[in-house]
């Protein structure tokens, strides 16, 4: 089913407000008066999409999330969950992360709650622990996916700091060559 163009352009702008006025103020206090002017959206549009602030960023984040999956699993799927196969160009996270650059900018600066980490971490942790069960019989799966989820999230937070300086082929490497040494 195809999605309404004026739909996806009114999220789309609240969306891009939201992240805009994220970048000065925490979400509890944005109201919606404040995001609706500097979305140029009335009241009333944002009303018929969603039910709070909370509410558009909880369906941001899923939007984030969900290409964060596709993301991760992408390599898997290109060497048919062979990971010792994933080469560089087949690692597609720091793509994501570029894609969405102004929100891990604003969940992974010091001022952001710590929230943003966990929900981020939680997430990831679920992915490779999902792929950890599929490919090794490791009697401690829970902390071999929790030291991971913090490596590759260590990674984002050090290339979010250094202003994305790296290129994402450059991280891919790195990726690949700190998975491959440990």
């Amino acid at each position: 089913m195809k999605k309404d163009l004026r739909v996806v352009k009114t999220t789309e702008n609240l969306q891009s407000a939201l992240l805009h006025l994220l970048e000065t103020k925490p979400l509890e206090k944005i109201s919606i008066s404040e995001l609706c002017k500097t979305a140029k959206v009335n009241r009333g549009t944002f009303y018929l999409h969603f039910q709070s602030i909370d509410d558009l960023f909880s369906h941001y984040f899923h939007e984030i999330t969900e290409d964060l999956r596709f993301a991760y699993y992408e390599p898997y799927h290109l060497t048919n969950y062979a990971i010792e196969n994933v080469e560089p160009h087949m690692v597609r996270i720091f793509h994501h992360v570029e894609k969405f650059s102004r929100f891990y900018k604003i969940v992974f600066n010091r001022k952001a709650p710590l929230m943003y980490y966990y929900d981020l971490f939680d997430i990831i942790r679920a992915y490779l622990l999902e792929s950890i069960e599929e490919q090794l019989a490791v009697s401690d799966s829970e902390y071999l996916a929790s030291y991971q989820a913090n490596a590759i999230i260590g990674m984002i937070i050090e290339w979010v700091g250094r202003d994305f300086e790296q290129s994402v082929e450059q991280l891919n490497n790195m990726l690949i060559e700190f998975t491959k040494s440990r």
